[in-house]
């Protein structure tokens, strides 16, 4: 597992290093956290990115969470101080694990767990929402191309779904898209 640290200090970094290395992780790259980090991540391509910063400003934090919300990867991030503001804009800008006042060798790994694991369950629930929202747009569209066949044919609903599923069936497309391209024509026939 490659992971990136970006950290001010180098010592600091150094411990996070040791840290993983007594983990048995070794795949390690420290990011020049003065540099551009988004393109200094994206060419590292690491699976996970621990941040620690030792006193953040705001605007450092900002930088950061922008870093976190361009990356789909888990963001453990140890700061020496905080407040509640900062925790809530940590964990609205993706951060996996926000660590406050923790930064020890022995609780890399767990922390690093765990921004993991926090990270996949976000991802899962995030493809739920997808996917429901998904599945509620299809059902909007295949029942307005219902509508539109039971109004053009004079056919009761149970018919209208019969002909968009034959169809379907027929050019081996999914309900939704015949669904919406019958909409779609309703919809320029209507503007002409």
């Amino acid at each position: 597992m490659r992971i990136a640290i970006i950290d001010t200090s180098t010592t600091r970094a150094a411990i996070i290093s040791e840290g993983l290395r007594d983990a048995g992780l070794d795949d390690i790259i420290v990011i020049d956290s003065a540099g551009r980090l988004v393109a200094q991540l994206e060419a590292a391509a690491p699976e996970v990115v621990l941040i620690n910063l030792e006193n953040p400003s705001r605007d450092v934090l900002e930088e950061f969470f922008a870093v976190s919300r361009a990356l789909a990867r888990p963001i453990a991030m140890f700061v020496d101080q905080s407040d509640s503001e900062a925790t809530a804009a940590a964990v609205d800008a993706g951060v996996s694990a926000y660590i406050v006042d923790g930064l020890s060798r022995p609780r890399i790994k767990p922390v690093l767990e765990l921004a993991i694991r926090r990270f996949q369950a976000f991802a899962r629930l995030q493809a739920e929402l997808n996917e429901a929202r998904s599945a509620l747009a299809d059902r909007a569209t295949i029942d307005r191309a219902k509508a539109i066949l039971m109004k053009r044919r004079a056919i009761d609903e149970p018919a209208a779904y019969g002909l968009l599923r034959a169809q379907a069936m027929r050019s081996n497309r999914r309900i939704a898209e015949i669904a919406d391209a019958i909409v779609t024509s309703d919809a320029l026939m209507g503007e002409m």
